[in-house]
C-alpha cells in the first residue's frame, strides 16, 4: 500500500564496510553497533531481503517515478553483479513506474565495466573529492593510508569516457574550509557541474575512541573533533564561493545550497531534509535490513525494526518516525524562531543542534553563526533572482546585473576588501586571483 507522501529511503547494501579510512568518517563506526562478522559476505545485503526492500520500497510510493539510492560505505565493493541483480528485481516490481537510481562513491573501483553498465542503466553517480590534490588526500586515504585522490580522478574519467552524469559531493572539512576558491575552480575544472558541499561537524565522546562519533542524544561530555569545520569559516567559505558562482556561473554550475536558497526565496519549501521545516521522510536501510530514522540517526534508539519482521510501510507511519520528524520543529530554540533567516535555514540539521541557548538548553545549531552569515550576505542577489524567476526571466540575468553595477547599492566583496575566506589578505591577492 502506498504512502500519502513520498518517502526516500538510502540503501547500505554494504553497511558501513570501505576500501577507504576517511579520517571524519562518521559511518565506518556502524560496524560496532552488529556482532563481529566472519567475513566480508556477511556484511553484503542478502539476495532475499534485497528483493523483499526492493518490491515494498516500490509499493510504498505514491508517486510515478521511485528513486533509489544506494550508499555504504563503498557500494562498489559489491560489484556490477550484484546491482545488475537489483536493477533485474526493479524491472519486475515496477508495475509501470518509472524507476531511477543513484549511486555514492568514491570512485576508487570504477573501470570500463562499471562505466558500460551505470551508463546503460542510467544511474546518476556522485562522487565523493574534497578538492585539489592536498586538500583532498590530506583526509581521504586507504586502509593502509595511502591517498587516494589520483584513483578518484581515474574514475571521474571512467564516468566522462561511458557519458555517466555525475555530480561530486565534497565533504567541507576543517582544512580544505580554508581554500574555498582552490576546491571551487578545481571542481568545475574536474567537469562538475552539479556540486554538492556537506560541512563535517563531529562530536567525539570523551569516554570512547576518539574515533567514534557521540550520539546526537548522549548525556555524556563530548568535544568537536579536530576535522570538524569552523562555524564561522564555513560561512566564509560558502560567501567566497558564492560571489565567484555569481558572477561567472549562474545556469552553468548548479551548487545545491544555492539552489535551495533560491527555492526557499521564492517561497517553496526548500528540496533538501536539513532545511525543510519537519524531517522524518528520509530513513536507512543497513546491511541486515534493520531500519533506521535518519543517515545520521543510525543509532540503536533510532532503529524502527527489520524488513523482516513487519511492513516497511508500518515503519514509515509509527508514531517513532512521526516524532522523529516533529521534533526538529518542536524543538527548535527562540532564538532560531525569532531569526530573520528561518524560512530557509528551519534551524539545519537536528544532529548538529547541541550549542548552548539564550534561554537555555543545548539546542542551538553548531553552524548557526556559518548560516546566518551566508543567508544574509547573499540576500541582494537572491532578492533579484527570485523576482526575475517570478517574471519568468533567467536567475542567471543577476551577472550582469552585477556587471554593470545595477546592485542598489549591495557591494559584493571587492578587489580591495578583505577576502571573505578569512586568510587577511585581500581579495584580489587571495580567491580573488584569476
Amino acid at each position: 500500500m502506498a504512502n500519502s507522501r513520498s518517502v526516500h529511503i538510502l540503501a547500505k547494501p554494504i553497511g558501513p564496510i570501505c576500501n577507504l579510512n576517511c579520517r571524519y568518517c562518521y559511518y565506518l563506526e556502524k560496524e560496532k553497533l552488529y556482532p563481529p562478522r566472519a567475513k566480508f559476505s556477511d556484511w553484503i545485503l542478502p539476495a532475499e531481503i534485497l528483493e523483499e526492500f526492493i518490491r515494498q520500497y516500490i509499493q510504498a510510493q505514491p508517486s510515478p517515478t521511485v528513486s533509489f539510492a544506494w550508499q555504504g560505505g563503498e557500494p562498489t565493493l559489491l560489484g556490477v553483479e550484484y546491482f545488475e541483480k537489483a536493477v533485474a528485481l526493479q524491472r519486475k516490481y515496477a508495475d509501470g513506474k518509472r524507476i531511477e537510481n543513484t549511486l555514492q562513491t568514491n570512485g576508487i573501483l570504477l573501470n570500463d565495466r562499471w562505466g558500460e553498465f551505470l551508463a546503460a542503466n542510467r544511474f546518476l553517480v556522485g562522487l565523493s573529492i574534497d578538492g585539489p590534490r592536498p586538500l583532498h588526500d590530506c583526509c581521504r586515504v586507504d586502509q593502509g593510508g595511502a591517498p587516494s585522490f589520483d584513483k578518484a580522478v581515474a574514475g571521474i574519467g571512467y564516468l566522462k569516457k561511458h557519458g555517466v552524469e555525475f555530480n561530486t559531493l565534497t565533504v567541507v572539512q576543517k582544512k580544505n574550509s580554508l581554500h574555498p576558491l582552490d576546491v571551487y575552480r578545481f571542481l568545475k575544472e574536474a567537469g562538475s557541474g552539479f556540486i554538492q558541499f556537506i560541512p563535517v561537524v563531529e562530536r567525539v565522546a570523551g569516554s570512547l575512541d576518539s574515533r567514534f562519533p557521540a550520539s546526537p542524544h548522549s548525556p555524556e561530555p563530548a568535544r568537536i573533533s579536530d576535522w570538524s569545520v569552523e562555524p564561522l569559516q564555513y560561512g566564509k567559505f560558502l560567501c567566497a564561493v558564492f560571489d565567484d558562482w555569481v558572477r561567472h556561473d549562474v545556469g552553468k554550475v548548479f551548487v545545491q545550497l544555492f539552489d535551495v536558497t533560491l527555492e526557499a526565496w521564492v517561497g517553496r519549501e526548500p528540496g533538501v531534509c536539513v532545511f525543510q521545516r519537519t524531517c522524518g521522510s528520509a530513513l536507512v536501510i543497513e546491511h541486515n535490513g534493520d531500519i533506521y530514522s535518519c543517515d545520521h540517526y543510525v543509532y540503536p534508539e533510532n532503529r524502527l525494526g527489520n524488513l523482516m519482521d513487519q511492513p516497511l510501510g508500518s515503519m514509515l507511519n509509527s508514531p517513532a518516525q512521526t516524532q522523529f520528524g516533529r521534533n526538529k520543529l518542536e524543538r527548535l530554540p527562540r532564538q532560531c524562531l525569532e531569526c530573520s533567516v528561518r524560512f530557509v535555514c528551519n534551524g539545519e540539521c537536528p544532529k548538529h543542534r547541541f550549542m548552548p541557548a539564550p534561554e537555555g538548553g543545548n539546542n542551538l545549531n553548531y553552524l548557526c553563526p556559518a548560516y546566518k552569515l551566508f543567508f544574509t550576505h547573499v540576500h541582494p542577489c537572491m532578492e533579484f533572482m527570485a523576482a526575475e524567476l517570478r517574471a519568468e526571466r533567467p536567475p542567471s540575468n543577476v551577472m550582469a546585473w552585477i556587471k554593470e553595477g545595477r546592485t542598489g547599492g549591495h557591494k559584493l566583496t571587492g578587489r580591495n576588501d578583505p577576502c571573505p575566506c578569512g586568510s587577511g589578505f585581500k581579495y584580489k591577492r587571495c580567491c580573488g586571483k584569476s
